[in-house]
């Protein structure tokens, strides 16, 4: 297959706004590649390299653009090769090498296709193929159920690797991803409660309803002394926490998968912000803060996987198995003890509670009914997209944030309204620092970027609106904090947003 096609076929992905056109052309694609061109194409669909991140910024890919090419020669296996080298290119010399073959990269290529490259290694492939699409044409192409490739997708955290599976061996193929200890599995979510009498009522009563830490989401796989730690995005963050590595090879089992949070905790016993959490995961890691870990489910357990079993089984094998580290959870309590226990957690100083369905089975990647949030004030995570020059005392800063809530069907993001309040000094040099670097364009007083950052914004509500395109906006926003441990992909949908409209909504 040539790169000709794939950039065609996102081209046509992208001038339409129908999920089943997205999906029959992301199809129709698939159907015509070659085994060994499944994994590239999907992945480049997907906005993403089969070789990660490739640390090359726009200014040097724009240097390196050519004159471009007649006509269309490069073959996708070409590309996929060449990026390898790419990805291999370090040490001295590295920096000439890099731009040797970029330079023949983008001479090959035509202007169709060099805008394609530089959005792909930029991460602006912003076509509508989001996971959802891509799932269900994966599906299509290979003729199989889309709950079955959902369900592989979910197991091997690969777009890639499933649709190679799907479309060289069919069901059976997909079959054979299971659980396997050491390979992070896309974690379950929940969804967000209009109120807790609405959660209580809609789960049966028959619940877990456990604290919402206010903490970072963790995924704990150990096989005999074997421990890999990773975040909710799938990063292995194993050497940068070391005490729960040792913790988790104190519990008493050979093998173990699972999910819960952890956090740092002050003298007090209450959460330190949510922030100096979040920092034990960088590279420059603050080691002398400590991380508590609390667990809320057990997915494998000596060589037994339990994805498929009830929650109230799961929290049974929990329960033996590490007690002292389990969040603080009730079992079918009545409305007023959930009321009660949502206080308990307010006052320790956590975000609410979970209010989790005992019979339902863990649906990894997905966000259903089963698993409820409860907290007493309207957030949402949405897209940063831009952010104002500020005045006064803010001059030299960028603070006005424009914010966007998630396209489903993969556009870009919607935008939903702004706001500077909530901004401290600590973060306004944060966002001037770092917002530069992922600038898309800019003009005299705003700086837009590529809609990469996630913030976690309190609210008062929404209302209708025909200022912004999703037809409604943020009433009285404000930030509460910035959330690297999500990707724009994990940020609240506009859906979301309308839902918090009083009444019938639009």
């Amino acid at each position: 297959m040539h790169l000709d096609d794939v950039v065609t076929t996102s081209a046509a992905v992208a001038a339409t706004r129908s999920r089943k056109a997205k999906t029959l052309a992301i199809a129709d694609l698939l159907r015509g590649a070659a085994p060994q061109d499944v994994r590239a194409v999907v992945a480049w669909l997907s906005g993403e390299t089969l070789q990660g991140r490739l640390g090359i910024g726009w200014r040097t890919l724009s240097g390196a653009r050519a004159h471009a090419a007649a006509a269309p020669t490069w073959t996708v296996a070409e590309v996929d090769n060449l990026l390898d080298e790419l990805a291999a290119t370090s040490g001295a010399g590295s920096v000439k090498l890099r731009k040797e073959l970029l330079g023949s990269l983008f001479e090959r290529a035509t202007s169709g296709e060099q805008d394609f490259l530089i959005r792909l290694l930029t991460g602006e492939v912003r076509q509508g193929a989001l996971e959802g699409v891509m799932t269900e044409a994966i599906a299509t192409a290979s003729d199989l159920p889309v709950d079955v490739v959902r369900r592989a997708f979910m197991l091997s955290g690969s777009l890639a690797e499933t649709a190679a599976a799907a479309m060289s061996g069919g069901a059976a193929a997909l079959q054979s991803f299971g659980l396997e200890v050491g390979r992070p599995v896309r974690p379950m979510l929940a969804s967000p409660a209009k109120s807790l009498g609405e959660a209580h009522s809609a789960l049966g009563g028959y619940v877990s309803v456990e604290y919402k830490l206010d903490g970072a989401r963790i995924q704990v796989h150990r096989n005999g002394d074997d421990v890999a730690i990773f975040t909710r995005t799938l990063n292995d963050i194993t050497e940068r926490v070391p005490e729960l590595v040792q913790l988790v090879r104190d519990l008493p089992c050979e093998s173990v998968v699972l999910d819960g949070e952890t956090l740092a905790l002050a003298d007090s016993g209450r959460p330190r912000p949510f922030q100096e959490t979040m920092s034990r995961f960088g590279a420059s890691s603050q080691r002398d803060l400590l991380l508590q870990p609390y667990f809320f489910d057990c997915l494998h357990l000596d060589g037994e996987d339990l994805l498929d079993r009830p929650l109230s089984d799961r929290i049974g094998v929990l329960d033996r198995l590490a007690p002292q580290h389990r969040i603080p959870a009730l079992r079918s309590p009545t409305v007023e003890e959930t009321e009660a226990h949502l206080d308990a957690a307010l006052a320790a100083g956590h975000e609410g509670i979970m209010i989790k369905a005992l019979d339902s089975t863990y649906a990894a990647g997905r966000r259903g009914k089963s698993w409820q949030k409860v907290k007493p004030e309207h957030t949402l995570d949405l897209i940063v997209l831009g952010a104002e020059w500020g005045y006064g005392r803010r001059t030299g800063y960028l603070s006005n944030l424009h914010l966007g809530a998630r396209d489903p069907d993969g556009g870009e993001p919607i935008m939903v309204g702004k706001t500077f309040k909530g901004l401290t000094d600590e973060l306004l040099r944060w966002q001037t620092e770092e917002f530069p670097k992922v600038e898309r364009n800019r003009d005299q007083h705003t700086v837009y970027l590529y809609p990469q950052i996630v913030v976690e914004i309190e609210l008062d509500g929404v209302q209708v609106s025909t200022r912004y395109p999703g037809g409604v906006a943020l009433r009285f926003a404000r930030v509460l904090r910035y959330r690297p441990d999500k990707t724009a992909a994990m940020a609240d949908p506009i859906e979301a947003v309308r839902a918090m409209l009083p009444g019938d909504g639009i």
